[in-house]
């Protein structure tokens, strides 16, 4: 109920009034049935937005940091996700790709929309980067269509770290679903998996006219946030008194 609560009284209102957003392709996303819908990832605001323009409820795999933190922000946070009818998932440990899959899996077997960001976590710098093959493991298992999406300007509007956001045009694109049904039953083939995967980022890239990396958006940000402490690091000692 209150899912229903935030989608027509109180968030949806208030974010169509400050994003505006236009949308192109909504036809593209089933009336009924089971579908993936995998879009990219730029931004907190995505989590809200998309659910807010789509005419059916939409069940996200979120990240279980939002469910776990501390004090009464924290609480706060998971309670309103949870209300929302998000999923929390443990993104770390070898299980954490398998507890993935089968959160996703009890939604589209319930015949509902399932969203999930492939690249796994949020762009840290407006680029798309190399999914992960849980979307196309899902889609085989569940032998359901995926529904590429691109959200445009939400990087712009409320990029990481900003809690509120810009006055910024926002554009939310679906494309065609694509059908794996000429896969069922080769849900283990890694390569099979990586195909499809790679399909789907494509679409997407399509859609959203972003720079592709072919490095998955985890290591990326590792990578600059090791560099960022390594300039850090250096600034500090050049400031370090001599003698």
């Amino acid at each position: 109920m209150f899912y229903y609560v935030l989608k027509y009284v109180l968030l949806g209102p208030l974010l169509r009034l400050v994003f505006r957003p236009r949308i192109e392709g909504l036809d593209n996303v089933p009336a009924e049935g089971a579908a993936i819908v995998a879009g990219n990832h730029l931004s907190f605001s995505d989590h809200f937005l998309m659910p807010a323009i789509l005419k059916r409820r939409i069940t996200f795999l979120a990240k279980k940091e939002y469910f776990t933190g501390p004090g009464i922000k924290g609480r706060l946070t998971a309670a309103f996700f949870r209300s929302a009818g998000q999923i929390p998932v443990d993104r770390t440990g070898k299980e954490a790709g398998q507890a993935a899959i089968r959160e996703g899996l009890g939604v589209l077997r319930k015949d509902e929309l399932l969203g999930i960001y492939p690249e796994g976590t949020r762009s840290h710098d407006g680029r798309l980067y190399k999914g992960k093959v849980g979307v196309a493991v899902m889609a085989l298992k569940a032998q359901v269509p995926v529904i590429p999406c691109a959200m445009i300007g939400t990087f712009e509007a409320q990029p990481p770290g900003k809690v509120i956001p810009n006055l910024h045009p926002v554009v939310i694109r679906f494309g065609k679903p694509l059908d794996f049904s000429r896969y069922a039953g080769m849900e283990n083939e890694k390569a099979i998996l990586r195909a499809i995967t790679d399909e789907i980022m494509y679409a997407i890239l399509t859609l959203s006219e972003q720079e592709y990396v072919d490095q998955y958006a985890a290591v990326a940000k590792a990578e600059q946030a090791a560099a960022d402490g390594a300039a850090e690091k250096e600034r500090r000692f050049r400031r370090m008194p001599l003698g």
